[in-house]
């Protein structure tokens, strides 16, 4: 990375990621609430202390960080290179993108090896306050 290294913001609250029947009970006010919705499921990504009753299926354990500011639509491979650095490092993702930028998350056990590889390849790791 250059000087202009892309930095990258840990949060600390556990995440799960699962399947639900509806979104109707999900709490939007939380922070790092995500949805997705196609013609084969309803999921959902929110902190582990605010997974609804209306679950199928989850997978708890995950930690969120995400790429700093905001990323242009026409900037090609960020997400292709953070996940490549993770990939030789061993650590599996799961992502999501909003509007301004991505969010990587890896299962806990894996944060410390995550953004030990990311800080070797040149990104600059900042805790969330």
């Amino acid at each position: 990375m250059e000087d202009d290294a892309l930095k990258i913001r840990v949060f600390d609250e556990l995440l799960s990621v699962c399947k639900v029947i509806t979104f109707d009970t999900v709490d939007f006010s939380r922070e790092l609430t995500f949805t997705g919705s196609t013609d084969e499921e309803l999921s959902l990504v929110c902190p582990t202390a605010a997974v609804p009753d209306v679950t199928l299926a989850r997978e708890d354990g995950w930690r969120a960080f995400r790429i700093e500011g905001v990323l242009d639509f026409s900037l090609v491979g960020i997400l292709a290179q953070i996940s490549t650095v993770l990939a030789a490092a061993g650590v599996g993702i799961f992502a999501v993108s909003t509007f301004n930028t991505d969010y990587i998350l890896v299962k806990d056990e894996n944060l410390a090896k995550a953004l030990r590889a990311l800080g070797d390849a040149g990104y600059e790791v900042e805790r969330h306050r």
